[in-house]
């Protein structure tokens, strides 16, 4: 088969290093891919939010799979727009629809689901600029450290965890009054500190079986010793040797 893969990062890489091995592909495609892709497939000039123009690739490399790296274009609609085009519904299509997708897109959506169905997490609140005030007392009620999150997508920067209180205030602010973070700061969950190492595990599903896959553990404080601000990640092992 002829399989698309969208993205252009070191996680778009892997995925083409590995299937590109596999007996079931004949031809493939990375949009808009990078230095490593092109490589070992074929790059395409198209950015993962140009709809149109993934869509008539499809047709024109006659794309069987379409396998989607970033969070971006999943989060606006990318699987159902390929479902609803009457020219691609059978494409297959590796990654969750719109609504799925909130659960990477939205925190305040992630913690209503984990709530709803009596998954543990961390005590938390979301919070607007209409209601910044009734932040400032939540911080006040809760012990240091204090983890601020975006509510959306900002690259993996949107989490800052904060030691002093008049410090998450102004950052709060800067966030919800001032836009930090743009959009994606409309909204702020304020969140209980967990301290631990932590662990991503992975699964492939279609909605009713599941495949697991590898662990791995994310490395996101750019300082050495877990010090300074978020960034969307520096590089995994895996699987982690903790585990």
């Amino acid at each position: 088969m002829n399989i698309m893969i969208l993205g252009s990062g070191g996680r778009e890489h892997a995925f083409a290093y590995k299937i590109k091995q596999s007996k079931l592909c004949k031809n493939l495609y990375v949009a808009p891919g990078n230095s490593g892709t092109n490589v070992i497939a074929t790059n395409l000039e198209i950015q993962v939010n140009e709809f149109e123009l993934i869509a008539d690739a499809i047709q024109k490399y006659v794309i069987s799979m379409v396998i989607v790296g970033p969070e971006v274009p999943l989060v606006n609609g990318l699987n159902d727009y390929i479902k609803s085009h009457k020219k691609l519904s059978n494409v297959i299509v590796i990654g969750p629809n719109q609504h799925a997708s909130q659960l990477e897109g939205s925190k305040d959506f992630a913690k209503d689901f984990l709530n709803r169905h009596n998954i543990p997490t961390a005590a938390h609140k979301t919070f607007t600029a209409q209601t910044i005030d009734d932040a400032f007392s939540y911080i006040d009620s809760m012990p240091a450290p204090y983890v601020l999150k975006a509510d959306g997508l900002a690259a993996g920067k949107g989490v800052l965890i904060i030691d002093d209180p008049k410090e998450a205030k102004n950052e709060l602010n800067e966030m919800l009054i001032k836009s930090k973070f743009g959009e994606a700061g409309n909204s702020v969950v304020i969140e209980e500190f967990l301290d631990g190492i932590e662990l991503s595990c992975f699964a492939l599903t279609d909605g009713k079986d599941y495949k697991l896959l590898p662990s791995a553990k994310d490395y996101k404080r750019i300082g050495e010793g877990d010090t300074g601000l978020n960034t969307g990640g520096m590089g995994a092992v895996s699987p982690p040797p903790h585990f």
